[in-house]
């Protein structure tokens, strides 16, 4: 006996199986384009364009379906430029003697440094937090479940509707990232999970040949 209410499965869409492997080869088509770039244009973004985009990643699954993210798109110049201070700072510490010669040799080949002029050229940053507490209206107080993975499928979500809406993005970890925490005045239930930098590709991009390679369906991938 059912215990919960529900309603009907209404806006499911079935398609011909034809249909079907058409539609997965043209998503594949298009997500492969996706990359992660460094050069950003300051060309201006629709802050509709970024709204539609977050409304997209707030639409995946979630532990108990308490939603356990917050994102918080930054436009203005002068936290941006806050960012990028506060960003170079932990990175130059990094670079400098807290990374192991194994992580610094993994990096080389992207052509990754402490400079990130990126945190302050791209019209939009959106700070991702994952919150330990909460439910599924922001009045609640309730212990969260799956957060890790749960704000992970929401990025996921994230930066494909990003690429689907015709921008380019860049995943950044600082570590530490508590500074995102006080610049994005966030409490002590938010904890910042990822920085995604969004905007256009600048004039000259380029994308490393180290990150075109992706390991083959076979390698990834176990039928049983």
């Amino acid at each position: 006996m059912k215990t919960h209410e529900a309603s009907p499965l209404s806006d499911y869409v079935e398609y011909p199986v034809d249909e079907m492997l058409q539609r997965s080869a043209d998503f594949y088509e298009n997500i492969k384009r996706r990359h992660s770039i460094r050069n950003f244009s300051n060309r201006p973004v629709a802050k509709a364009i970024i709204e539609n985009c977050i409304k997209s990643a707030g639409t995946a699954p979630s532990g108990a379906n308490h939603q356990p993210w917050h994102f918080v798109a930054i436009h203005s110049d002068e936290v941006k430029k806050q960012i990028r201070e506060q960003a170079e700072i932990h990175e130059s510490n990094f670079y400098q003697g807290r990374a192991s010669e194994e992580w610094l040799d993994a990096l080389k080949p992207l052509g990754t440094d402490a400079n990130k002029p990126y945190l302050e050229h791209a019209p939009w940053l959106i700070a991702v937090f994952s919150e330990k507490k909460g439910g599924i209206t922001i009045e609640e107080k309730n212990t969260n479940y799956y957060v890790h993975e749960s704000v992970g499928i929401a990025t996921g979500f994230l930066i494909n509707a990003l690429h689907t809406s015709g921008l380019v993005t860049l995943t950044h970890t600082p570590k530490p990232m508590s500074f995102l925490s006080k610049v994005c005045n966030r409490d002590e239930n938010s904890r910042p999970y990822m920085l995604i930098i969004a905007g256009y590709p600048g004039e000259g991009a380029t994308v490393p040949h180290h990150a075109t390679t992706k390991k083959a369906l076979e390698d990834i991938a176990t039928f049983l």
